[in-house]
């Protein structure tokens, strides 16, 4: 069969690569062809368009970017109605990826959408229209299925594919050696994979690693950037950039300070304590301070529904306050202590690895048993 897949982002390109890869099992006639990036590529297919071009973040950022949006859509129509694909996946990205998946109910063609848009964030009444343009959801957060069900509808829980991306990773206990670190414990420090979180937040990041002399810090190079895009920020601190290889960082790593998304959650299931940042447009973050109705913005908060790891947003995000927090958790043992008995019960929570494996054997059966539109 052919599959058409939609990522706009670095996590949806690694989920959206493990899915493939299942699907390879699963269908071995498999045809690819895709929005994505480097390791959805590294599985075969054609990739039509590279996350890169595609990934803003934030009210403002996507007004000033409408026209590059609209393009780029309008590329993926025509693309997918020259692929005609038996499916169209779409993965997470959800101001682009509903677009496409309304597009694809008028030309008659099959939608999963695989990693729920945060409807449950803002706006729930946008499930309306997921319940009208999309076959089949596969979701990745328990609480998704009680959500989902309120709406009076039916969704796929399949577990977490970061866990999957977790047992795949190999542990490096030779990290130091292997990155040319020297014998100081490690802060890893993950600013993210866009243009304006590196311009917003890893000056804060930096500052924060002249008060703590006796660690090293070391930044996760986003697969979107070059070491010499990370220059900028440092003015001339000596702080290392280590790309393809984030899991092993913050395995090795005493804390961590990380920008809030997905990577807030892969640092809670490889237990380093952490410190989640995010500093974005002041129009864009009012916006949503009346907009979202969560109590918190990190998804190791969202699962457990309880304050685990400090949220530092907008004026909070400071070299001060993260280095009051980073303190905490570095020598306050029975506070660390209390982070790491919860990020065991999230680890419970979560389930175990499968998560691409699942949702590609039911997306395989669902195609076989339901060819036709409508026809379930």
């Amino acid at each position: 069969m052919k599959y058409y897949l939609i990522a706009g982002e670095a996590s949806g390109d690694l989920h959206g690569s493990n899915l493939m890869k299942a699907l390879k099992v699963e269908d071995p006639g498999a045809e690819f062809r895709f929005f994505g990036g480097d390791l959805m590529n590294a599985e075969g297919g054609v990739l039509a368009k590279h996350y890169s071009e595609m990934a803003f973040m934030g009210f403002v950022e996507v007004v000033a970017n409408l026209n590059t949006i609209f393009k780029n859509i309008k590329k993926a129509k025509a693309d997918i109605l020259a692929f005609k694909p038996d499916v169209i996946i779409l993965i997470d990205f959800p101001g682009f990826n509903m677009k496409i998946a309304q597009f694809a109910k008028v030309e008659n063609i099959k939608v999963f959408y695989y990693i729920s848009p945060k409807v449950w964030a803002w706006n729930q009444r946008r499930v309306l229209k997921i319940k009208k343009y999309v076959d089949r959801m596969f979701c990745i957060l328990p609480f998704e299925i009680e959500f989902y069900k309120s709406w009076g509808m039916d969704v796929d829980y399949v577990g977490n594919p970061i866990l999957d991306a977790i047992a795949e990773n190999e542990p490096d206990d030779q990290f130091k050696i292997t990155h040319d670190l020297d014998v100081r414990p490690l802060i890893a420090l993950l600013p993210g994979s866009r243009k304006q979180e590196l311009d917003r937040v890893l000056p804060e990041m930096v500052k924060t690693a002249d008060l703590f002399p006796e660690y090293q810090f070391v930044i996760a190079g986003a697969p979107t950037f070059k070491a010499e895009d990370y220059l900028p920020y440092l003015d001339g601190r000596q702080i290392p950039v280590v790309f393809n290889a984030t899991y092993n960082l913050v395995r090795n790593s005493k804390a961590a300070v990380v920008t809030s998304g997905t990577a807030t959650l892969e640092t809670a299931l490889l237990k380093t304590p952490q410190i989640v940042v995010y500093k974005g447009n002041p129009v864009s973050i009012a916006i949503a301070r009346v907009v979202v109705n969560i109590k918190f913005i990190s998804l190791v908060n969202l699962v457990m529904n309880d304050s685990v790891v400090k949220e530092l947003i907008q004026e909070d995000c400071n070299s001060k306050t993260i280095a009051q927090e980073l303190d905490l958790i570095l020598h306050d043992q029975l506070y660390r202590t209390g982070m790491l008995i919860n990020y065991d019960e999230l680890a419970e929570k979560m389930g175990g690895p499968g998560a691409s494996q699942r949702a590609a054997a039911l997306m395989v059966e669902y195609l076989r048993r339901y060819p036709v539109i409508g026809s379930h």
